[in-house]
């Protein structure tokens, strides 16, 4: 249980391993503050199991921001410039600290989808 996040490459069709991406908390009137960067490991998940468990999780809202342009470049994708995508942020709410919220993210260079994983 608590809050973790999984993204897919979907261009080459596998994990986003080495994908930057940073958590945030957010207020409703859009501050946000960083909770904590990290680099997604080898399955292209945050490497340490949770971003929170039940314990640290709090209702309100987040932010996740992905590093979509730096890992393509990363992997020798050729882009145009200005690229399409270069940061996907996604803002979500928490509502129920007892259940857990995945955060998936499907992306290629020109897309991305998401949705309230398990």
């Amino acid at each position: 249980m608590g809050l973790s996040t999984h993204v897919l490459d979907t261009m080459h069709g596998g994990p986003a391993a080495g994908m930057k991406v940073s958590l945030f908390t957010t207020t409703d009137d859009g501050q946000a503050t960083l909770v904590k960067s990290f680099t997604l490991n080898h399955d292209g998940r945050n490497p340490d199991g949770l971003l929170y468990d039940n314990d640290s999780l709090k209702k309100g809202t987040y932010r996740l921001v992905f590093d979509v342009k730096g890992y393509f470049a990363a992997k020798k994708v050729e882009l145009p410039e200005p690229n399409f995508l270069n940061l996907v942020s996604l803002d979500f709410g928490v509502a129920h600290t007892d259940q857990h919220y995945h955060v998936p993210l499907l992306v290629s260079p020109w897309s991305y989808s998401t949705y309230r994983g398990s």
